[in-house]
This record gives C-alpha cells, sequence and structure tokens, in this order.
C-alpha cells in the first residue's frame, strides 16, 4: 500500500494556489521546506521571509505560487484530506464489513500518523502533525465563505461524506453522520493536542490508544439502533 500511495497525484484546487507548486522543482522545494518551517516553528511564526532565507530564493518567488501564507497552510490542509481520501479507500477497499470498515476508518481519522519513509516532497509525518495543531486555521476565518464557494474545502468534506456513508450503512435511520465524523475529525485533532501539550485535559491508559479507542466506543455507541 506505501508504494501505491507514494506514487499517487493528490489534485488540489487551483483556486487556492497562483502557479501549482508540484510543477517545477522551486514549487515543490517551497512545498518541502514550508512543511518542516511551519512544523518547527508554528504558523503564527512562519513567513515567507523565512521560507525564502531557507530556500535560497526571494519572497517574490514564492508569491508567484501563493498569495499569502494563509492561501500555503490552506494547499497544505487540501492536499492532506485528499492523501486521506485515498488512504480511506485503500484500507477498507476489500473489506466487506460495514462494521469493520468504520473501524478503519476511526483508526485513519484519529491516529498519530508515523511514515517510515519519506519518498515524496510532502513529508506526510510532519504534516500529520500540522493538520492537528494548524489545520483549524485555514477555515477559521472571515474569508471561509467566498474560499468555500470556489470548491477550498471540497477534499475535506468528501472525506466526512465518504465515512459518513459507511455510517449510514450499518444505520440508515442516523440522523446526525456528518456531524458524527466532523466532530470525531476535530475532536481528536483536539486530543492529540492536549495529550502532548496539555495532557491533564485528556485521559490516557497504557496499552491502548485511548483517543481512538475512545472514538471508536463514541461512534459506535451513537449509532447503534
Amino acid at each position: 500500500m506505501h508504494d501505491l500511495l507514494s506514487k499517487m497525484n493528490v489534485q488540489v484546487n487551483n483556486h487556492i494556489y497562483l502557479k501549482d507548486p508540484e510543477s517545477s522543482e522551486l514549487g515543490r522545494k517551497i512545498l518541502e521546506t514550508s512543511i518542516s518551517l511551519i512544523d518547527d516553528l508554528g504558523f503564527e511564526e512562519f513567513t515567507f521571509r523565512k521560507l525564502a532565507k531557507e530556500i535560497n530564493s526571494t519572497e517574490a518567488s514564492i508569491y508567484r505560487y501563493f498569495e499569502n501564507k494563509h492561501k500555503l497552510l490552506l494547499y497544505l490542509s487540501s492536499w492532506y484530506w485528499g492523501w486521506m481520501e485515498y488512504r480511506l479507500a485503500f484500507c477498507t477497499a476489500n473489506i466487506q464489513s460495514a462494521e469493520q470498515r468504520l473501524e478503519k476508518a476511526i483508526q485513519l481519522i484519529t491516529e498519530n500518523f508515523q511514515e517510515a519513509e519519506n519518498s515524496t516532497p510532502i513529508d506526510k509525518t510532519k504534516l500529520n502533525r500540522i493538520v492537528i495543531s494548524e489545520s483549524s486555521k485555514s477555515y477559521l476565518t472571515k474569508v471561509v465563505d467566498q474560499e468555500n464557494k470556489v470548491g477550498a474545502f471540497a477534499g475535506y468534506k468528501k472525506l466526512v461524506a465518504k465515512i459518513a456513508d459507511i455510517v449510514l450503512e450499518i444505520n440508515p435511520t442516523y440522523k446526525y453522520p456528518h456531524m458524527l465524523i466532523s466532530t470525531i475529525i476535530e475532536g481528536a485533532h483536539l486530543q492529540r493536542y492536549f495529550s502532548e501539550h496539555l495532557p491533564r485535559l485528556t485521559d490516557s491508559h497504557k496499552g491502548e490508544d485511548s483517543i481512538k479507542k475512545f472514538y471508536s466506543n463514541l461512534v459506535f455507541s451513537s449509532i447503534k439502533y
């Protein structure tokens, strides 16, 4: 599965960028280095000036790809959700049981991802950390409605919809499948962040992934007939 996923081409909405960063060596360097810098510094401290210095280029060259750093974060988040959709398809493709597919999906959206080997400019382990701590900043903005109209959040919505469809396979009368799945994703991000930085706001038990276990119990309890 790793080999297949490493070769995939994630499509990002072209309204997010000015020039496709995956179309050139400089663009790929912008992605690779920005992920490392945001992971190290945090989004607030990250600037195009610092990025330009790291890649031995100019701020002007970065602005040819992205209008601002918000659009860059939106690109990274969108790429992540597209990649997660691919992963969901691979992880559940040969599973007949809807309950088992939902269990796999919950694991996917709640896990703390660690990649054994990075084979693309997108370091997915670092990107996972960025999404956990920073991705809400891509939509908690005054321009969210405008960006939503041009499809900037389509990848996230598609992932939620696909898992919500599995919920409805199990219980077709369940009224809140999209609310449930988006709550699980956002809640798991918060709990991962809390576990690292504010551990008294969460629970951890030796020998289990407590976050995955909690949300799995929550989902299956919620959708019971």
